[in-house]
This record gives C-alpha cells, sequence and structure tokens, in this order.
C-alpha cells in the first residue's frame, strides 16, 4: 500500500463523514445588536461623540436631527428631572442622555418592565463627555418607568462600579 492510496482512503473517510453536514445552516455566534435610533440637536458635538461610544461597542446607530427634542421627550414619556441633551430608541426602551453602552446592553439581556433608562445632565466623563486631564465623575444610571425610577447601575466613564 502506497502513501497516495492510504492519503485517498483517509480523504474519502474524512469526505463521506462531511457529506451530513453540507445542509446545515451556518450557525453565527455573533450576536447582532439592536439599532440605536438617536434624537439629538444638529449643533450638539457631545451628543455626536456618545452616538461613536455606542457605534464603538457594535450598535448601528441612526441619528435624527431635530430641534423639537422637547416633544421627543414628552412622546416617549421621558420624565423631566431625568432630561438630558438627546434622547434615543432601542428595542422599544428609551435611552435618555449619556448613558454608557455597557448598562445599555444589561438593560437588553434582562428586559426588565420599564420605559427605560436614563442619565440626567451631562456628567463629566460620561461617555460623550469626556474631559482630557480631568477626572471622571461618579454618577447614576436611573431604570425609569410612568411611576418612578430607581437606580440600576453607578459608572465611573463608561466603566461600571
Amino acid at each position: 500500500m502506497t502513501s497516495s492510496s492510504t492519503f485517498s482512503r483517509r480523504g474519502l473517510i474524512i469526505g463521506a463523514a462531511a457529506v451530513p453536514l453540507l445542509g446545515a445552516p451556518l450557525i453565527s455566534h455573533a450576536t447582532e445588536l439592536p439599532l440605536v435610533s438617536v434624537s439629538k440637536d444638529p449643533s450638539c458635538g457631545c451628543c455626536g461623540a456618545w452616538v461613536e461610544h455606542i457605534e464603538s461597542a457594535g450598535f448601528p446607530v441612526s441619528v435624527v436631527e431635530t430641534t423639537e427634542l422637547d416633544a421627543v421627550k414628552r412622546r416617549l414619556g421621558v420624565p423631566p428631572e431625568l432630561a438630558s441633551c438627546h434622547t434615543a430608541e432601542v428595542a422599544d426602551y428609551v435611552v435618555e442622555g449619556h448613558v454608557p453602552a455597557a448598562a445599555i446592553q444589561r438593560l437588553l439581556s434582562e428586559r426588565p418592565a420599564a420605559t427605560g433608562l436614563a442619565v440626567p445632565g451631562m456628567p463629566i466623563g460620561s461617555p460623550g463627555m469626556e474631559v482630557p486631564g480631568v477626572e471622571s465623575e461618579l454618577f447614576d444610571v436611573f431604570l425609569f418607568r410612568p411611576t418612578g425610577h430607581t437606580t440600576f447601575a453607578q459608572f465611573r466613564g463608561a466603566e461600571a462600579l
């Protein structure tokens, strides 16, 4: 028996074993993240920086520039005390302000009964609000519902504590 015929026999056995797999669908291990639709003022630079943070986390993003953000916030149920400079929608949730991508990923994983997440104001060091040479503030991410809000997570910059 030559090594050539041994190789051919091996190839035949391996090929026969693979035949049942030919009709099997390919399985993707990557999870496709949902679209984040961001409503922002056309002149706001920090909102653009937040969009870059969300995109770098793998979320596809669509941006709607509007000068009617208050109307968007009212329509989506954002409490005035939790308001910030931009409002986003993702998978039936509202995301208000400079919410870190990690908090959005947790929200989508846990799927709590809520309207969404909010970071009120514009904390220094939150995603999109980074200032070189200035330490990031500690800030809360709130989970809100029509009946109120609770702390969902604490962050310093984009890092959960």
